[in-house]
């Protein structure tokens, strides 16, 4: 059920090293940019996962037999910081359509917080494919209620959770909360430690901020 890409050998890891460089992360772009490589080719590994059919491909000079995507999928992300992930996986799958959703921490004054969903634009989902990427899996909640709302209407053929980073801890929730004949979960590294904050250690920091700036505090 669960994919971690870190364990192998591969040039994957560098974009993973250099995403949690703090002399690295000062450069916004490259940040962006790593997630959308990272994004690129974890795509590129799950469509191995999917469904293919021999197809005549007409040539200049004969008909060539090449399996084609027959898979319908959706990738799906949560605003703001699966932007550019959302970008790296939708240059593979070129022809997918796309689902966003806004949520979000809402932090109470004893240091807890709630997860709030506010706003969510996607496609219908029968029969399809579902990617549901975010760059962090902390605790998993997130997740759980983002996968839940979206699947509220009508379930996807089947669901990919996809992060960069996750937590020891959220992928043991997933694994409780979601049956494993409806998703499987891929990730780029698996850390130990999560905070009482829910913060994943040594992680990367916030990647929200650290693509797009600093948010407000109010």
């Amino acid at each position: 059920m669960v994919h971690n890409l870190g364990e192998t050998n591969s040039i994957f890891n560098q974009f993973i090293a250099e995403i949690r460089d703090v002399k690295v992360q000062g450069d916004m772009l490259r940040f962006r940019r790593n997630l959308e490589r990272i994004g690129a080719l974890m795509a590129y590994e799950i469509s191995k996962d999917l469904d293919y059919e021999i197809t005549d491909i007409q040539t200049p000079l004969g008909v060539a037999k090449v399996p084609i995507l027959q898979s319908n999928i959706v990738l799906a992300t949560i605003l703001r910081a699966g932007l550019p992930f959302h970008q790296g996986m939708l240059n593979v799958f070129d022809k997918a359509e796309s689902a966003f959703i806004s949520a979000y921490r809402k932090h109470n004054k004893d240091g807890s917080f709630k997860i709030k969903l506010e706003y969510m634009a996607k496609p219908n989902l029968k029969d399809k494919i579902l990617i549901l990427a975010d760059p962090m899996l902390a605790t998993g909640a997130s997740m759980h209620l983002t996968y839940k709302a979206i699947i509220d209407e009508v379930k996807p053929k089947f669901t990919y959770l996809v992060a960069v980073i996750a937590s020891a801890e959220g992928v043991e929730y997933v694994k409780k909360n979601f049956s494993k004949s409806e998703v499987s979960i891929w990730v780029g590294a698996i850390d130990d430690e999560l905070t009482a904050q829910a913060y994943i250690v040594p992680g990367l920091g916030d990647a929200g901020d650290l693509a797009y700036g600093k948010k407000e505090d109010k």
